[in-house]
């Protein structure tokens, strides 16, 4: 599906590359919509909760947020190169399907919910802190797109991160 899209993909070309039969597909999923929700979930994990696993193992501070958001950054470019075509798919589908869209949603605010958890728990206490949240996460969604598929040849993108980090740390402090 990532290779062809989802709706030039069939159930048997999905047990083709898995290598089994398409008898043995539908033992475990109902259809091909149920396989790409899956794929969708543990996509929308892949790319999200990598950014709450450096947060829990950092001690975070307000004076080495910088280092923190540039790991956040970064994770977040890593996993997004991983596939162009298949994110693009994927977002697509979330705008076309409400059970994808609702995927997203579910993952976005369970993230926000344990990243200002995990800030709290560093003492870090922000008011409206899954706004502020949910408002940081989508900039450096936002910027990873930048870097990782829009490309513009006249931004320099040194200096777009920094602005980046600059309007995050406006943001929590």
């Amino acid at each position: 599906m990532c290779e062809n899209g989802y709706f030039n993909t069939s159930t048997p070309d999905i047990a083709k590359a898995a290598g089994v039969s398409t008898g043995i597909i539908y033992q475990y999923f109902k259809d091909k919509k149920d396989i790409f929700i899956e794929g969708v979930k543990n996509y929308a994990e892949s790319i999200m909760f990598p950014m709450v696993d450096i947060l829990e193992n950092e001690n975070i501070k307000i004076d080495n947020l910088d280092n923190v958001i540039k790991s956040m950054i970064n994770i977040f470019i890593k996993k997004h190169n991983i596939s162009k075509k298949a994110h693009e798919e994927l977002m697509a589908m979330s705008h076309l399907d409400e059970d994808i869209s609702n995927i997203f949603k579910n993952s976005e605010i369970k993230m926000t919910e344990k990243i200002v958890k995990i800030l709290e728990n560093n003492d870090i206490k922000l008011n409206n802190p899954k706004e502020k949240i949910h408002i940081i996460v989508g900039i450096i969604d936002n910027f990873c797109h930048e870097i990782v598929y829009h490309k513009h040849s006249s931004i320099n993108y040194e200096i777009m991160q920094s602005e980046v980090i600059n309007a995050i740390n406006n943001i929590i402090k």
